[in-house]
C-alpha cells in the first residue's frame, strides 16, 4: 500500500514511532497551556504574545540553525535537543505545581521553547532525507511525517480537554516531557547514517544557503504563499480559546473539539498527499487550498454555531496543512543534499516565524476589535492574494510534475 510505503525503512519506522509520541505530547501541552493562560488572565493579548514568543525564534534562529545543522552529525544532535526539551517541559510542570506561573515567566519559557523548536524542526526534517534509503519514497515519508503532526492535532486536543477537566494541567506537562524522551530513544536505536557536511565559517555557510535558495523564482513564490497563508489563516489558533469560552460559551472540552476538527482536516490532507506517487499541477492544488482557508475564515467571521465553526476548523486545517506539506515536499525534492538543512530551515523559519507574527498581531487586535470582524478581514486579504497568485502562477516557472 503506497500510503505507508516508506515504513519499509527500519530507521524511518523507529523515527515514526518516536515522533508520533513526541508530537502527541506537544499538542496536549499546547492546548493545556492556552487554556490555563486565558482562564487565569482573560487576556487575548497575552495569548498572542505567548504564541509569538514560542514561534518567533523560528524566524530569527532557524536560518542560522540550518547552517549549523549542515555542519553537524544530525542524529546525535537530535538526541541532545530532545533532552533539552525534556528539561524545559519538566520545569513548566514544576512551575505550575508551585503556582509560580506569571506572565513574564511564561514569556521567558515560551521563548526558550521557541529557540529549541527553531533548531529541532529543520533538524528533524533534514534528517528524514538521510534515513530514507529509496529517494522515490521521500515524498511519502514527508507526508507521513506531516500525518503524525496532523493526527496528533486530531487526537491531542480532545485528550488534553479530558485531562484538564479530570486530572489537571500538571500531568499534561509531565506526559509531554516523557514523550520527548521517547523520540530521543528512537533516534538512538536507528542505524547511523552518513551525510555531506558543509565546510567553512558559519556565517559564510548561511549566506551561501540563502543565495542558493532565493535565486529560484519557484522558491520565492512558495515562500510568499507561506507568508501570506500563515499570517492570515493560521491566526485562528490564537483566537480559538476566545471562540470556545466566550463566543460559543463552552469549556475545555469545547476547545478540544474545535482544535480536533482542524486536526481532522489536516490529517485527511496528509493521508491524501501520502497516497500520491506524484503531483500534477501543484499550482492548482495551492489555489484550491488557499480558497478553502479563505472560506473557513469567512465562516469564523460571519457565523457562531458550534457545528458550523467545526466545519470552518476542518477547512482551515485541510487548507493550511496541504499547502505547507506540499511546499515542504517540493523544496526537499528540488534541493541538493549539501544545502538541505539550510533550505528547510529557511522554509520552517518563514512558516512558523510569520505564524508567530500573525498570532501576535491578531491577539493584539482582538483586544481592540471583535474577533469575528478580524477573521472576516483576514478572509478578504486571503481572497485578494488568491487572485494575485492565480495571475503570477501563469507566468512562473513552478514545476508541474515531480
Amino acid at each position: 500500500m503506497h500510503t505507508f510505503s516508506s515504513l519499509r525503512s527500519p530507521n524511518f519506522r523507529y523515527y515514526f514511532i518516536g515522533h508520533s509520541l513526541s508530537t502527541l505530547g506537544t499538542w496536549i501541552q499546547q492546548v493545556a497551556l492556552a487554556w490555563i493562560i486565558y482562564e487565569q488572565t482573560k487576556s487575548a493579548a497575552l495569548l498572542g504574545i505567548i504564541g509569538f514568543c514560542a514561534l518567533i525564534p523560528q524566524l530569527l534562529v532557524s536560518p542560522i540553525a540550518g547552517a549549523w545543522i549542515d555542519k553537524l552529525n544530525k542524529q546525535k544532535f537530535l538526541v541532545i535537543i530532545q533532552v533539552l526539551f525534556f528539561i524545559q517541559t519538566i520545569s513548566l510542570g514544576l512551575l505550575y505545581h508551585f503556582n509560580l506561573f506569571t506572565p513574564p515567566l511564561l514569556i521567558c519559557m515560551s521563548l526558550l521553547l521557541g529557540i529549541l523548536t527553531a533548531i529541532d524542526t529543520p533538524l528533524r526534517q533534514s534528517l528524514l532525507s538521510l534515513i530514507i534509503e529509496d529517494r522515490t519514497l521521500l515524498p511519502n515519508a514527508l507526508a507521513l511525517n506531516a500525518m503524525i503532526f496532523n493526527a496528533s492535532r486530531f487526537v491531542g486536543p480532545p485528550i488534553a480537554g479530558v485531562l484538564l477537566s479530570t486530572i489537571g494541567a500538571e500531568l499534561c506537562f509531565y506526559l509531554n516531557a516523557l514523550s520527548y524522551l521517547c523520540l530521543g530513544i528512537a533516534v538512538l536505536r536507528m542505524q547511523a547514517v552518513a551525510s555531506i557536511k558543509a565546510t567553512g565559517k558559519l556565517g559564510a555557510v548561511f549566506i551561501e544557503g540563502v543565495k542558493y535558495m532565493y535565486q529560484s523564482q519557484q522558491y520565492r513564490i512558495l515562500m510568499l504563499t507561506v507568508i501570506v497563508l500563515n499570517m492570515t489563516a493560521s491566526s485562528y489558533v490564537t483566537l480559538l480559546p476566545i471562540y470556545a469560552k466566550d463566543i460559543i460559551v463552552g469549556n475545555e472540552k469545547t476547545l478540544g473539539i474545535l482544535w480536533g476538527c482542524a486536526g481532522v482536516g489536516s490529517l485527511i490532507s496528509s493521508v491524501i498527499l501520502a497516497s500520491k506517487k506524484d503531483f500534477q499541477s501543484p499550482q492548482m492544488i495551492f489555489i484550491r487550498n488557499i480558497a478553502c482557508c479563505a472560506i473557513g475564515l469567512a465562516i469564523l467571521g460571519l457565523l457562531s454555531s458550534m457545528y458550523v465553526l467545526c466545519f470552518a476548523m476542518f477547512l482551515l486545517g485541510f487548507g493550511i496543512s496541504t499547502t505547507n506539506i506540499l511546499t515542504n515536499i517540493i523544496i526537499q525534492n528540488s534541493t541538493a543534499e549539501a544545502f538541505r538543512g539550510r533550505a528547510i530551515s529557511i522554509y520552517t523559519s518563514t512558516r512558523f516565524g510569520f505564524d508567530a507574527v500573525g498570532g501576535l498581531c491578531v491577539g493584539l487586535l482582538a483586544a481592540i476589535f471583535i474577533p469575528n470582524q478580524l477573521m472576516l478581514v483576514y478572509s478578504i486579504i486571503l481572497v485578494s492574494y488568491l487572485c494575485y497568485y492565480m495571475w503570477i502562477s501563469r507566468k512562473s516557472s513552478m514545476i508541474n510534475q515531480f
